[in-house]
């Protein structure tokens, strides 16, 4: 079956397709759709194609930390479903056309939650499989809160760099694992992420496109990132800040044994993402914290 828009409008144009009615949500939602459909898997048969006996006590560790980090993404997906949806009702009057987006935004979202979902249940089955610690009910409920609601543009932006910060980490976690079918989980969920944060990126340049939002709001977004001892550093960053609201997954794994940190190859990503979004091009750190102090006025 023929699709009738192409993904590349989907990522690079889709504020100008929805607003020169090229597409109208029925479309979009069916793109979104199909395109699940297209990539989904099975987590029994990925789990069936993996040897136990061979995973070593490295890729034990990466197992058992990524299934926890997942725990953290269900509530950012129902989180964004209400979100979007409030901000489609916001603009009704105002911005049809970017109300239309912010429904597709939120309607997309049941697929990114399903999607993670396969991660979660299929790295802690992995786990308990292999006799790993287990995942107590307080840690699940713990790691179930919502994140506190931020600016629209904010979100997405925070959503696609942990998408980018997750693409980078399973992809090395696939580089080194022994057993092929593990290797072949790894490489499956890497470019989940790295789908989701093509959607997410997709979003907001919609966000901006429509000029209802300043780039500010993502490069401020980028900058606590990307800063030196910011959230790109995860857990391994020497001030971990306190919440009771919610938890950032990257905060909460664990070293037992070494993750490279790759923070160069998650920058130039992250930068890539500000260029698509904002059309503005930053090659450092020091580029994204001026560029924002720009734009905020200073």
């Amino acid at each position: 079956m023929v699709n009738t828009i192409s993904r590349s409008d989907i990522v690079s144009n889709l504020y100008a397709i929805v607003a020169e009615q090229r597409s109208s949500l029925v479309d979009l939602i069916w793109e979104q759709h199909y395109f699940h459909e297209k990539r989904r898997w099975s987590a029994v048969e990925m789990i069936g194609a993996i040897n136990l006996e061979a995973v070593n006590k490295f890729d034990k560790a990466n197992l058992w930390n990524a299934g926890r980090a997942e725990l953290t993404t269900k509530p950012g997906a129902d989180r964004l479903a209400r979100l979007a949806d409030a901000e489609c009702r916001r603009w009704q009057d105002g911005n049809p056309v970017l109300a239309s987006i912010m429904q597709a935004c939120s309607t997309w979202s049941r697929y990114w939650n399903e999607e993670e979902s396969f991660h979660e249940t299929t790295l802690n089955r992995l786990s308990t499989l292999l006799s790993l610690e287990p995942v107590s009910d307080e840690t699940v409920i713990e790691f179930r809160k919502i994140f506190p609601d931020d600016d629209m543009l904010r979100t997405l932006v925070l959503l696609a760099i942990s998408e980018i910060t997750a693409t980078v980490n399973y992809s090395w976690c696939a580089s080194v694992a022994q057993d092929p079918g593990l290797k072949k989980l790894f490489k499956q969920i890497a470019a989940d992420e790295s789908q989701h944060m093509t959607y997410f990126i997709s979003f907001a340049k919609a966000l901006v496109d429509s000029k209802e939002y300043s780039p500010k709001g993502a490069f401020a977004v980028a900058h606590l990132f990307v800063r030196e001892g910011g959230e790109l550093y995860g857990s391994n960053r020497q001030h971990l800040e306190q919440r009771d609201s919610h938890v950032n997954w990257w905060d909460s794994i664990k070293y037992e044994m070494v993750l490279p940190d790759n923070i160069e190859r998650k920058q130039s990503l992250i930068f890539s993402a500000l260029r698509q979004i904002t059309g503005i091009q930053v090659n450092s750190a020091a580029e994204v914290e001026q560029t924002w102090l720009e734009l905020v006025g200073c």
